[in-house]
């Protein structure tokens, strides 16, 4: 999957006009293989039947949280109403019905005490936590790396500046921390608050590993090569060791998003995420321990489909890692 770097320098030279007849051959073999490592990833991916279940719940909580509304329209409730009639009054609240009132009316039963749609603010909350994790994941693998790649090919006092903040970042417990600091904040613009505070605490761990493997890829041939043709440090940097790195990125990305989704989660359970009554999971989840004992459901679902979308993001991450360490060892 990733480039040697005789094929990536060989592809630049291409495109840049400086190589002569002989290194354009060269160039389409070395694009094709960048083709071929791709196509052999996701073929050794199709073959793996835990990756593409992983794979398939992914998509599918996707496509639920961007057809939100049109799913919600398709059951009748929106995530913000409340269905008296769904509940017994003369038992606290308790919905109606077996399994939590699942039913025709309420494909997953309602929450017990005001009648909401379980339905409707499972949907919504994938939005949630779907979109903060993606957020953070994005912010975090762009900070990490950018600094990463800064610190590991220029080093001196870059160096030393920023892998400082790295380490005084990480002596953090970050989950201490979190909740400290958005308890301090307004509740106002809280879902881009979490994606900001999860992304503060999260890209050392993904720069340390990019700024190791930028120090090694400094001092290889290609490198080399394309300071003696007098590249610059950006060019070099982001045109000739970035391409190279790409396998670690995707991989940590992908591994990096189910301990968000976890994270947000944990902090909507602790009361300090997502601002109610904006659908979350984990707040979902955090309402349902009190009425565990009388309406097991209302625990499950939100629960289930939490804990299956963190293990499709790990196995998923797990299986691409092995297929990139296979090929990266041929």
């Amino acid at each position: 999957m990733t480039s040697s770097p005789t094929d990536l320098t060989a592809v630049q030279a291409a495109a840049a006009g400086t190589g002569d007849t002989d290194q354009a051959p060269a160039a389409d073999q070395a694009a094709g293989a960048l083709r071929a490592g791709a196509g052999g990833t996701w073929q050794a991916l199709r073959r793996d039947t835990g990756a593409m279940l992983g794979l398939g719940y992914i998509a599918l909580i996707t496509l639920v949280a961007i057809f939100a509304p049109v799913l919600t329209a398709i059951s009748g409730w929106t995530p913000y109403e409340f269905d008296q009639s769904a509940i017994d009054p003369d038992l606290g609240g308790i919905p109606i019905g077996p399994w939590g009132g699942m039913g025709a009316e309420h494909w997953l039963g309602v929450e017990p005490g005001n009648g909401r749609d379980i339905f409707a603010r499972i949907v919504y909350g994938a939005r949630v936590s779907m979109g903060i994790a993606l957020s953070a994941t994005a912010l975090t693998t762009v900070l990490g790396v950018s600094l990463g790649l800064v610190a590991g090919y220029f080093g001196g006092r870059v160096d030393l500046v920023v892998s400082r903040v790295m380490d005084f970042l990480m002596a953090f417990p970050a989950l201490i921390f979190m909740i400290a600091v958005l308890s301090a904040l307004p509740a106002s613009n809280r879902s881009a608050l979490l994606v900001v505070v999860i992304s503060v605490f999260g890209w050392p761990y993904l720069a340390r590993i990019v700024r190791g493997q930028t120090m090694s890829l400094a001092q290889r041939e290609f490198v080399e090569a394309a300071r003696a043709a007098g590249a610059s440090g950006t060019r070099i940097v982001f045109r000739e060791i970035l391409p190279n790195l790409r396998s670690t990125i995707i991989v940590m990305a992908t591994l990096a998003v189910p301990g968000y989704i976890g994270t947000e989660a944990g902090l909507s359970f602790l009361g300090v995420g997502v601002v109610p009554p904006a659908p979350s999971w984990g707040q979902m989840i955090a309402a349902s321990v009190k009425w565990y004992a009388v309406d097991p459901a209302y625990f499950l679902v939100p629960g289930l489909f939490l804990f299956l979308l963190v293990l499709s993001f790990t196995v998923l991450g797990d299986r691409l890692r092995a297929v990139v360490d296979a090929q990266e060892g041929r």
